[in-house]
């Protein structure tokens, strides 16, 4: 879970991205916390850990999921456990 975002820390120039990547990198896969990149001031990126991006999209589908299944509760959409062991090939 990433941590809250420290700007001293984790907002740099895109000069500073050109200059060391392999810095920013670093810093991304330790802290894990994203780093924000700005050019004129502006924030036009940002750069995470692969594995943190990775988990948050399973996270973030995962509870899709939740939310789609409850709302089809709520709508009478729902089987009964018998049905969907049937529909999914189980015992």
């Amino acid at each position: 879970m990433s941590m809250s975002t420290k700007f001293s820390e984790d907002v740099i120039p895109l000069s500073d991205l050109k200059v060391n990547p392999g810095k920013v990198v670093s810093h991304v896969n330790e802290t894990h916390r994203p780093v924000l990149i700005t050019s004129r001031g502006r924030g036009v990126a940002v750069v995470r850990a692969l594995k943190d991006y990775e988990e948050e999209a399973e996270e973030r589908t995962f509870l899709q999921g939740v939310v789609k299944g409850l709302m089809d509760l709520a709508e009478g959409r729902e089987i009964s456990l018998s049905e969907a062991k049937k529909r999914l090939g189980l015992k």
